[in-house]
């Protein structure tokens, strides 16, 4: 007894210091993205917004944003849709060389992003299509499917397997049980999926460096202030991107724990 409390006390004291080394950095970033000194340094000099309101005025760091933000939810519409095309295909149908599909489905995310990057820059430059917003779309998408097709996935290995054909005895066509019984099945882990798939575009910046050019996304501008100067604008900005991203993180928590109530008979 005394050793199951000391396990689950260790347990618990390990997974704090873990979550504490992780948290750290973030929230001293945040901590000093409000203080009205130019460097940070202890003691603290006083409360201020001044470095946001920089950030906002810097028309680079508006037009990242902007982009970020198209690409995050363009990426993310299309990894979703194709992520839930390759997962039902996965669920559905029985084939020769599904291991290797499903082996290539899942690979992006294995690969360092750095490699990546670079081969998807070299691949792009040579059909002459590197440089554009909709290049890092492209690459994102590439980059995202897989979690979408994780999540939805998991959520059909779920399902009743009976649940198609019955649908189909009762007069039903394939899409008509797509469309009725498969999506609201899949619903939740589609808009999981919608949710962790922006998360990653959004925060994601060693694609957008190599496949950008000149059109930055808001992570790669930070990389690009960083490279120039050490100032607490970056802390602000820095912060705004943790705070979307794990709003986004949570919010596709929360709608994979989200069930429909069952309806009352009579």
């Amino acid at each position: 007894m005394i050793l199951d409390r000391t396990i689950t006390l260790a347990l618990r004291f390990y997974v704090a210091l873990v979550l504490l080394l992780v948290f750290a950095p973030i929230l001293t970033s945040f901590v000093y993205s409000f203080d009205a000194n130019r460097y940070a340094a202890i003691p603290w000099g006083g409360f201020s917004t001044k470095w946001y309101a920089a950030a906002f005025a810097d028309p680079d760091v508006a037009k990242g944003f902007r982009n970020t933000v198209i690409v995050a939810l363009s990426s993310s519409t299309i990894a979703t849709v194709i992520g839930f095309a390759t997962a039902y295909t996965d669920y559905r149908y029985r084939f020769f060389g599904k291991n290797l599909y499903l082996a290539l489905a899942l690979l992006p995310p294995t690969i360092p992003v750095i490699i990546l990057g670079l081969a998807m820059l070299v691949f792009l430059a040579q059909v002459g299509l590197s440089g554009e917003l909709y290049t890092v779309v492209f690459c994102h998408v590439v980059y995202c499917i897989p979690f979408a097709m994780a999540l939805i996935r998991l959520r059909l290995s779920q399902m009743d397997p009976d649940l198609e054909a019955a649908a189909w005895n009762l007069g039903a066509g394939q899409w008509r049980t797509l469309r009725e019984v498969i999506l609201p099945f899949t619903f939740p882990a589609i808009l999981s999926a919608l949710f962790l798939t922006m998360a990653v575009s959004f925060d994601e910046y060693a694609i957008a460096w190599f496949v950008s050019g000149f059109n930055e996304t808001l992570p790669v501008r930070i990389l690009v202030l960083l490279q120039r100067e050490v100032s607490p604008k970056v802390n602000a900005i820095g912060s705004i991107v943790f705070m979307i991203s794990m709003t986004l993180v949570m919010l596709a928590q929360i709608a994979l724990m989200v069930r429909k109530p069952r309806r009352q008979a009579g």
